[in-house]
């Protein structure tokens, strides 16, 4: 899955879904892929990710009491 890195605008590869499905955590492994080369894993608060299309991320992935909220 490819996500966006909203100040810098690169793509982000993820490497862990089911890690940015889970409300229960704030980071997410993912591959960033700027340049040609393949880039280091690193991690990506999550809070600073969106869809390529610029949408943001689904409320459900960062907070586990949304339907409370």
């Amino acid at each position: 899955m490819l996500l966006k890195e909203k100040e810098s605008g690169t793509l982000v590869e993820i490497l862990d879904v089911e890690a940015l499905l889970s409300p229960m955590k704030n980071e997410v492994s993912g591959q960033s892929q700027a340049g040609e080369e393949e880039q280091q894993p690193d991690t990506f608060a999550k809070e600073k990710l969106i869809f390529p299309s610029g949408e943001k991320l689904p409320r459900c992935w960062f907070d586990a009491n949304y339907t409370t909220n």
